[in-house]
């Protein structure tokens, strides 16, 4: 009997021993996709005067309250465009200004080559209101430089990166540059509202024309600063290739109300609450294909060999790595379609049973899922067919997927190897939303990236409070998209 034990843990432990060294080996095996290029020349920029523009631009209050046009700040949208015209004179002598929905911004700087399909670059003008300001630093639409930062509501969102295209075509224009292939700037006003009047309308315009670009970058993600990832001490850039999708469910309960004082033992609050409770518990399913297989793949041959184990063979880890995620939101919303519960209603009164009571759930779509999808298990997971399940607004699908293995992705992965060597570059899963979805109907090569240095802190700025950009990382912003434009006429078969 103890022989037989023994020659059972031997198999087991030799079994354990040979998933080890298979889980290692298949680790080591995976390549690494980073590529090397040469240090691009350092670009001189007049940093201090563009952190000025970006001030002023920050002034002008740009606020995006709702889609309904009647609530556009149209005379701060107007004085954005004067200002745009006043402080890039060499852009607005060159490149041709059209105005679409009367506030989006088309500029179009032609190309030596017209066969040549154009680059197109994104950014927005409005921003969200800044709340509480009584909390800020300073104040939100000040526009203050101090320290070497700019302070203000659209440092980062969107204004930031506005300003750093304009910014990099002046410069380019003042060294006589002329690209091969056209540059499109695009520059929505109502990118915060979802874009309907704005970058719908563009997109509409340009594939009216039968543009077909050969890439569209928007905002998304940033330099993450090392140590911002755990096990990263390099500088990593995620590169949105998509971004999930949006669906709000409203579930309604229906009971014959009454008063509180002779309540049934199951009423409409109740209904929604063992719905909302059974949502919860259930959460949709962890997926580690895909962009989130592919965003883990791409990082782990630049890893250690204890973490990179786990990341090449998801396969296997995808039930642990599911439990790490639970105390990381950021994480778990890679993993999955999430399920948020944002919004109950019930009785207006405290001694009222409600005759209806709802709640809104908020679902973030991954890549391969679909709407219907989700309204059908939803369904399923509450179980109560007496409880209605319906969208409350349109939804919205996950976008396309974009090449990560084409000239386009290259051409980002080569500007970021010049300028920045020891960056770890990775096809990703933006969770929110962008102008960029809105031109599917004019590229394949959509991605979703901004080039400014986040920290582990700086991740809550968009939307948030002391939203800021340090000079130095506008700059460096504007580095960025002079040396795209410049490499987008020599990238083979872009």
């Amino acid at each position: 009997m103890f022989r037989a034990l023994l020659r059972l843990l031997g198999i087991v432990l030799s079994l354990a021993m040979f998933a080890a060294v298979l889980l290692t080996v298949r680790a080591l095996r995976l390549p690494s996709r980073q590529i090397t290029a040469p240090p691009a020349p350092v670009r001189v920029v007049d940093a201090d005067a563009a952190a000025r523009r970006l001030a002023a631009a920050i002034r002008i209050r740009t606020i995006s309250y709702s889609a309904d046009a009647a609530d556009l700040q149209a005379d701060a949208f107007a004085a954005f465009a004067r200002w745009l015209t006043e402080s890039y004179p060499k852009l607005h002598e060159t490149l041709a200004l059209e105005r679409v929905s009367e506030h989006s911004l088309v500029y179009t700087w032609a190309g030596a080559d017209p066969s040549l399909a154009p680059l197109v670059l994104l950014a927005h003008q409005d921003v969200v209101p800044a709340e509480n300001e009584e909390l800020w630093s300073q104040p939100p639409f000040a526009g203050t430089i101090a320290d070497g930062i700019v302070w203000g509501r659209g440092a980062v969102d969107d204004k930031g990166s506005l300003i750093a295209i304009c910014e990099a075509v002046e410069t380019l224009l003042g060294e006589g540059f002329t690209p091969q292939r056209t540059v499109i700037l695009a520059f929505g006003h109502d990118e915060e509202v979802g874009g309907p009047n704005g970058a719908v309308r563009v997109a509409e315009t340009l594939a009216a024309r039968g543009v077909r670009a050969a890439l569209v970058l928007d905002e998304g993600f940033a330099l993450l600063e090392p140590g911002t990832l755990p096990g990263f001490e390099r500088l990593v850039a995620p590169i949105g290739v998509a971004e999930k999708g949006f669906a709000t469910l409203q579930l309604v309960a229906r009971a014959a109300g009454g008063h509180s004082s002779t309540p049934p033992r199951n009423t409409a609050t109740v209904a929604i609450a063992r719905a909302v409770v059974r949502l919860d518990e259930s959460p949709m399913p962890v997926s580690v294909g895909g962009v989130t297989g592919a965003f883990f793949h791409w990082l782990a041959p630049e890893l250690p060999l204890h973490l990179r184990v786990p990341l090449a063979n998801l396969d296997v880890f995808a039930r642990p790595l599911d439990w790490a995620a639970g105390g990381q939101p950021a994480i778990n919303a890679l993993l999955r379609t999430t399920t948020a519960v944002t919004m109950l209603s019930g009785s207006p009164k405290d001694n009222v049973l409600p005759v209806e009571a709802t709640a809104a759930v908020n679902f973030r779509i991954l890549p391969g899922q679909t709407a219907e999808e989700v309204l059908a298990r939803t369904r399923q997971v509450v179980g109560n067919p007496e409880l209605e399940v319906r969208f409350q607004r349109a939804p919205r699908d996950p976008s396309p997927v974009s090449p990560s293995d084409g000239p386009a992705f290259t051409l980002l992965q080569r500007t970021l190897a010049e300028l920045h060597p020891s960056a770890v570059v990775a096809p990703a899963l933006v969770v929110g939303g962008t102008d960029a979805r809105h031109y599917t109907p004019i590229a394949d090569a959509i991605y979703r990236f901004a080039p400014f240095r986040f920290g582990a802190d700086d991740i809550k700025l968009p939307h948030g409070i002391d939203e800021r950009i340090a000079v130095d990382n506008l700059a460096d912003g504007i580095r960025f998209y002079a040396r795209l434009i410049e490499n987008a006429s020599t990238i083979p078969g872009l």
